[in-house]
């Protein structure tokens, strides 16, 4: 590799560093402080990142924050895969509940409810925001039906597939306002049973 190669490669190396850093300060910010408190300033200090760096890399709070989300998103995904790797053959579906629900409890989807509730009125946010939610919803159900193993074009499965993630985003938003792991469980563990009587695992 030639210096000049080598040079390229260490500041790519470099800048990428500086947006993922970027994109966890913003994920954090909106988090502890939502859509309100959550500004260029208080990310690049908080990312460590000078404000001229950050400007130039993301030049508005809005390109800012549905580049972060999409890509702690894609983050989210990658370990959701993960954890399917150790799904036990028993009680399988309870084991995808698990995994589907903790998607709606994490920082990332906390991050993601302020921003669609601050896109609910501002039409120019809601323009970027719309189709990133859309596409993020399609994979979401379509890895829910790969863990799952199912044929969704079978008996009520697709139906039954879509009630799945409305529940467990419902129990994402209740778990925004207080502690109910224990009434989550519970919920889960109703749901199971009526899965693994109403899909159509043939």
């Amino acid at each position: 590799m030639t210096t000049d190669t080598a040079a390229r490669s260490t500041q790519g190396e470099r800048t990428r560093a500086m947006r993922l850093r970027l994109m966890e300060a913003t994920v954090d910010s909106l988090v502890e402080l939502g859509w309100a408190g959550t500004t260029t300033t208080v990310v690049s200090r908080r990312a460590g990142v000078s404000r001229g760096a950050q400007l130039h890399h993301f030049p508005s709070k809005q390109a800012l924050v549905v580049a972060a989300v999409e890509h702690l998103t894609d983050r989210r995904r990658d370990d959701m895969r993960r954890h399917a790797e150790s799904l036990p053959e028993h009680d399988r579906i309870r084991g995808v509940l698990e995994i589907l629900a903790a998607q709606f409890v994490s920082p990332v989807f906390f991050a993601a409810l302020e921003l669609w509730v601050a896109a609910r009125t501002d039409a120019d946010l809601r323009e970027s925001v719309a189709p990133l939610e859309r596409r993020i919803g399609r994979e979401t159900h379509a890895y829910a039906v790969e863990l799952l193993d199912i044929d969704e074009s079978r008996g009520d499965n697709r139906q039954l597939v879509q009630a799945t993630l409305d529940l467990v985003r419902g129990l994402g938003l209740a778990a925004s306002l207080s502690d109910d792991a224990a009434r989550r469980s519970t919920v889960l563990d109703s749901w199971a049973a009526v899965l693994e009587r109403e899909l159509d695992q043939s």
